[in-house]
Order: structure tokens, then C-alpha cells, then sequence
């Protein structure tokens, strides 16, 4: 018998476990709470 797929968000945010508003764009794994708080030491800049 084959297992269940799973559907829906299994892994949350890396630093607080938050599941929603993930931000997975360069395999970062963050909520897009916890990257405001870190960008800016990661070494992304608001230009405008």
C-alpha cells in the first residue's frame, strides 16, 4: 500500500517555527517576519 500524500506546509520558519508567509526564495526558510528582522545583517539593502 502506498503512504498519503502529504499536502499543505510541512516545514516552517527555520528561527520560530511560523508556518505561514514563508520566505523560500534562495532556500532562506524564513518567515518574512524573521527576514525583515535579519536581511539587512544577510546583506540585503532598500534602495528606495
Amino acid at each position: 500500500m502506498k503512504p498519503k500524500k502529504q499536502f499543505g506546509r510541512k516545514k516552517g520558519c527555520l528561527r520560530c517555527g511560523r508556518k505561514r508567509g514563508i520566505v523560500r526564495r534562495y532556500g532562506l526558510h524564513v518567515c518574512r517576519q524573521c527576514f525583515r528582522e535579519i536581511a539587512f545583517d544577510m546583506g540585503f539593502r532598500k534602495y528606495s
